[in-house]
């Protein structure tokens, strides 16, 4: 992968930059702020942009706002956002538009796990951080269809929210690729999600109901 790191805290920025180079990925470019983030982006045109959220000069939005630029300028370029803490507004409307990925920050220490997220994204795939997808699920409303799914109907759909194809899902439940195909299956025919692209409504499949149930 070509990689485009924007990140204000020096020691992360340069740690993360050696764990894409000792594996093999190119960083082309690696910025302490966001303003000059769309220009390097439209230079270097990178396969990912990895981005912190609170940047300066304000340290509130200044990472989802260029997140969304890229995202409308160049689509085919994987955007993965990191954060501090769980900001789920941001993780639900943003992970929407798929080569998206949004990580809390510690997550970079397993590192195994954040450079399969940061390639899936990279890929076109998405990714929501597992404490971002609890968060999510643990509100509950009166009548929630996700009421109706078994509880190991639920753990798919939290590692489908996370990005993990049903390939991923297999490996990480033990379970074999029929048996996740059809846990996905019953998941999406409970939640009433009509066919579609498969990579992209999977995800949808999970956040148009949270949505729904937060509204």
């Amino acid at each position: 992968m070509r990689v485009v790191i924007a990140e204000d805290q020096a020691l992360l920025r340069d740690g993360l930059g050696r764990l894409f180079t000792d594996r093999g990925h190119e960083v082309v470019a690696s910025l302490a702020d966001a303003v000059r983030l769309g220009i390097t982006v439209a230079t270097e045109l990178p396969d990912l942009v990895v981005v912190d959220i609170r940047m300066p000069p304000t340290y509130t939005d200044e990472g989802a706002r260029a997140a969304r630029e890229i995202k409308a300028t160049h689509p085919d370029v994987g955007v993965l956002v990191l954060s501090q803490h769980i900001e789920t507004t941001h993780a639900v409307e943003l992970v929407t538009l798929g080569g998206f990925g949004y990580l809390l920050k510690d997550r970079v220490l397993e590192v195994a796990e954040f450079l399969s997220a940061a390639q899936r994204v990279a890929n076109g795939g998405s990714a929501l951080d597992p404490q971002v997808v609890a968060r999510l699920l643990s509100a509950r409303a009166q009548d929630d269809p996700l009421d109706d799914l078994t509880p190991r109907e639920h753990e798919v759909l939290e590692l489908m929210a996370q990005g993990l194809t049903n390939v991923g899902i297999a490996k990480r439940l033990f379970l074999s690729e029929r048996t996740v195909e059809a846990h996905v299956r019953h998941v999406l025919l409970k939640l009433g999600v009509p066919e579609g692209e498969e990579a992209h409504r999977r995800v949808l499949a999970v956040l148009a109901h949270v949505a729904a149930r937060r509204a």
